[in-house]
């Protein structure tokens, strides 16, 4: 991936990102964006309560990755790097 798309893709994510951080934050929780990696996923972890919160492969999917997507379409996926996938 080209370095000029990476960063304009990890602004819009931070930005996504930054728009339900409140939420996350309201449960003590939060996430941070690692990488974008060239398949289009993105890499996260997933901090304080996020981490060992039963409801966070739900987050990643119904919160997480759907604002990602709204704002950078070219997205394939959301990976969390602390948790376990859901099948």
């Amino acid at each position: 991936m080209d370095a000029n798309l990476k960063q304009e893709l990890l602004a819009k994510i931070d930005q996504a990102i930054n728009n339900i951080r409140p939420y996350l934050k309201a449960d003590g929780g939060d996430v941070k964006v690692l990488d974008i990696d060239d398949d289009y996923v993105v890499l996260v972890e997933l901090l304080g309560a996020c981490e060992s919160c039963p409801m966070s492969p739900m987050t990643m999917k119904a919160g997480i990755e759907e604002a990602v997507k709204r704002v950078a379409p070219e997205v394939k996926s959301i990976k969390a790097v602390n948790i376990a996938p859901v099948s």
